[in-house]
């Protein structure tokens, strides 16, 4: 018994030590938006906290819980230490995109992990978990880049940001129906998201663009052809 409960501890303990380390690699990002756009402090620490620690609050508002931030004060800490540290040899990367997206795409490897554990210990079903996982890693760098006025990274077609999210979701599911998650499945996942979202960045894969870049004109003509338009009135 004795031994259960010490393994379960060690497990709590890896888990939040995973979470913290994800609520820090996010605000690193944040921080280092804020020291391109050449915002002062101040706006560092304020970005750098929402990017580590939105999509956790949006999801635990959802799930009606309490949020990790709030119930305990230790997710505060990353950020400010992300901020003291950028702010001090941040100088030298800052300008850097490579470190913002490096960055970013630790946090989202490793909340895909815990977000969807978060979920899933919270009793919701598999698809929930799935976009549960999926919103807290993208969502403290969508609420980044809208006050930052940058172009949101999930709405981007120019490389891949929600599908390496859903895929590191997916595969934490996975790992937990086989009864293979624990701390090292956690980190191959995280690795793998991680690395699935920086190749894809690298290579600049990309999902279907905007309606405006197909040819629309042409396939609205062949459309006319097969079916009428329940706009146009009969002839």
């Amino acid at each position: 018994m004795r031994g259960a409960e010490v393994e379960m501890d060690l497990q709590d303990f890896l888990f939040l030590a995973l979470d913290l380390t994800g609520t820090f690699v996010f605000a690193v990002s944040g921080v280092l938006l804020a020291a391109r756009r050449d915002f002062d402090i101040t706006g560092g620490l304020v970005l750098g906290t929402m990017t580590g620690i939105g999509g956790g609050m949006i999801r635990d508002v959802l799930l009606d819980r309490v949020p990790n931030a709030i119930g305990q004060p230790i997710y505060l800490a990353p950020p400010v230490i992300a901020t003291l540290l950028i702010y001090i040899i941040g100088s030298h990367i800052s300008r850097a995109r490579i470190w913002i997206v490096a960055f970013d795409a630790m946090g989202l490897g490793l909340f895909s992990v815990t977000g969807t554990t978060i979920a899933l210990s919270a009793g919701t079903n598999y698809p929930a978990a799935l976009l549960m996982g999926a919103l807290t890693a993208c969502g403290g760098g969508l609420m980044r880049d809208a006050v930052a006025s940058e172009d949101p990274a999930i709405f981007r077609g120019t490389d891949l940001y929600l599908i390496p999210a859903l895929f590191g979701s997916g595969l934490t599911i996975i790992a937990e129906v086989t009864g293979l998650l624990g701390a090292i499945a956690s980190l191959i996942i995280a690795a793998a998201a991680f690395g699935f979202r920086m190749l894809a960045w690298k290579l600049q894969w990309r999902v279907p663009q905007p309606m405006r870049q197909w040819s629309y004109r042409d396939t609205g003509r062949r459309v006319k052809k097969k079916l009428p338009s329940v706009f146009r009135k009969p002839d």
